[in-house]
């Protein structure tokens, strides 16, 4: 599948694709989510503690979509559509990245970014094949599980852009390891060398920074530098432990040359 014409950030989707990016990484802005909560930004801008940013990101968000009034909220669908937020899809995703959550995030990067995935339980072909059709379906009942989550989601990609900046700062990449195991999930462009390729990641794929972690979870081992402008959220990042075990870092997807290490 190409890259869509369409998106809702500052660049188009072949230049996020490009291996250029990869090498020349540019900041990843969606389209007025900075501007439209310059307040909470502010806020962060004054506090030093990761924790209490990471706090404070929680409530806004809660207070904004109304997730902590989720109780108060007629009928069944109602209140599980606000109880539902958006660590509710980032756990299914530690779960199972082909999971109906993992259909969800992945649909933010096809929405705002204009990066269609490439992998969902399945190789996915165009819109109008069973395989895409199939994706799509698990994309709509799990959006149809919360309040705007979409527009949760591209709060939490900003918040952490923001504590990258702040962490790392003037870093502009991270080496990540990712573990291979099932066929599809990525498309293998060209060999650069004995163990180096170009490849072709799907629209968002999970890493680890830990290399002997890498290995639970395929028979072959990768070594990349990855843009820090292309981090959707890692495992460090909120109070509330999210896929801290695996020491996770959700990777926007693009052609990145990467390494294979030796078993």
């Amino acid at each position: 599948m190409g890259e869509s014409s369409f998106n809702l950030c500052n660049l188009p989707p072949w230049a996020l694709a490009s291996p250029h990016f990869a090498e020349d990484p540019q900041p990843i802005e969606i389209q007025g989510v900075r501007a439209s909560n310059r307040f909470l930004f502010d806020a962060l801008d004054r506090l030093d503690d990761p924790a209490e940013r990471a706090r404070r990101f929680d409530d806004w968000l809660s207070v904004r979509f109304q997730l902590h009034h989720w109780t108060e909220a007629e009928g069944e669908l109602a209140r599980r559509s606000k109880k539902n937020s958006y660590l509710r899809f980032l756990r299914g995703w530690g779960v199972d990245s082909s999971s109906v959550e993992g259909a969800v995030l992945k649909s933010w990067v096809e929405s705002r970014l204009g990066l269609p995935p490439l992998f969902h339980r399945e190789p996915l072909g165009g819109p109008d094949s069973d395989s895409y059709q199939r994706y799509a379906a698990d994309r709509m009942r799990g959006s149809a599980r919360t309040n705007a989550i979409l527009s949760q989601l591209d709060l939490l990609h900003a918040f952490t852009q923001y504590e990258l900046g702040r962490r790392f700062p003037g870093e502009r990449w991270r080496t990540l390891w990712r573990g291979v195991q099932a066929p599809g999930e990525q498309q293998a462009l060209e060999r650069l060398g004995p163990r180096e390729w170009r490849v072709k990641l799907n629209n968002l794929s999970s890493f680890t920074d830990d290399p002997e972690r890498a290995w639970e979870f395929g028979s072959t081992v990768w070594e990349v530098r990855v843009p820090l402008a292309k981090v959707f959220f890692w495992s460090e990042l909120l109070p509330r432990a999210i896929l801290k075990g695996e020491r996770e870092w959700l990777v926007i997807g693009g052609e990145v040359r990467v390494r294979k290490l030796a078993a």
